[in-house]
């Protein structure tokens, strides 16, 4: 049986020098600044440092747990979170791209948080209080304090954009985004209001400033 051209020098890389001789892991600043086959580059719209872009809605995902970020790929590509956009982005990348992008956006800083200045707004009082005569936790339970984010599974809210948070909101609603842990985030935008939520998503886009970040820093 003839081998291929490529069979015996890849065999000798393997043994001389590793398996990424032959096959280089992915990159996941080459897939955020260049994209990977028919997905195209991540920074179109999620930004050059992952600072997201409020004009078009796209969250940032600098300082975003890699698990959390991961996770996100694997339910856009399954369907479990709907989203057109994100959608057939994700079906582009394997596995390893996904665990390689999502370890790229992770290593940048997260923007630092500024106080909202005046008296506290609705927006404030829900996610630091909650409303308990409704059942509504504070947002801060989970996403902590200024929804600075908290493990893997709670991200950080601070600075994303309000028709984001306000559309991941009306998704869990609606049923169209998997529950979260326990279901909590299904159970908690259901007792929301739409001006709740409006309240809520104009909150913490305006306690997050954009900065300059620099990978692994």
């Amino acid at each position: 049986m003839r081998r291929p051209a490529w069979f015996l020098p890849g065999i000798l890389g393997i043994m001389l020098f590793g398996p990424g001789a032959v096959l280089a892991a992915p990159s996941g600043a080459s897939i955020a600044a260049q994209g990977s086959g028919s997905a195209p580059p991540c920074a179109v719209c999620h930004g050059a440092h992952g600072e997201g872009n409020a004009a078009i809605g796209a969250p940032r995902l600098a300082g975003v747990g890699a698990a959390y970020l991961q996770e996100q790929l694997r339910d856009f590509a399954d369907g479990t979170r709907a989203s057109p956009i994100m959608a057939p982005v994700a079906k582009a990348l394997d596995s390893a791209q996904d665990e390689a992008v999502a370890a790229y956006y992770a290593g940048f800083p997260a923007p630092a948080v500024a106080a909202a200045a005046g008296a506290p707004s609705p927006g404030k009082l829900l996610a630091e209080r909650g409303r308990w005569s409704d059942g509504l936790p504070a947002c801060s339970q989970c996403h902590g304090p200024d929804g600075v984010g908290v493990g893997a599974a709670f991200p950080p809210l601070a600075g994303l954009p309000a028709a984001y948070v306000a559309a991941q909101l009306q998704a869990w609603q609606q049923g169209h985004r998997a529950p979260c842990p326990l279901g909590l985030m299904a159970a908690v935008a259901k007792k929301m209001s739409k001006a709740d939520i409006e309240d809520v998503a104009a909150y913490f886009a305006s306690i997050g400033r954009a900065s300059t970040p620099e990978a692994g820093k």
